[in-house]
């Protein structure tokens, strides 16, 4: 069971870690330097909402298998 949940999920969990160091990297090369910027002001800040729209983003890319074959019955395709 567990090597099933990684498989399926593993396109968001390699994507989570990824978007905290590009959170990261954006806070320390870019970021706000008036430190009125709610997200960008600071790196915690930064480094999670990145990680949270990255999550987000690649969890579009799953196929779910379950919404295929409910649409191939109602357009009347089995």
């Amino acid at each position: 069971m567990r090597n099933t949940f990684t498989r399926k999920k593993l396109l968001i969990l390699i994507d989570i870690p990824l978007g905290a160091i590009a959170g990261f990297l954006y806070w320390k090369f870019i970021g706000c330097n008036t430190a009125t910027c709610a997200i960008t002001s600071s790196s915690i800040n930064s480094a999670l909402y990145e990680t949270v729209i990255g999550g987000l983003a690649f969890s579009m890319f799953k196929k779910d298998k379950k919404d295929k074959k409910e649409k191939n019955e109602i357009s009347g395709n089995y």
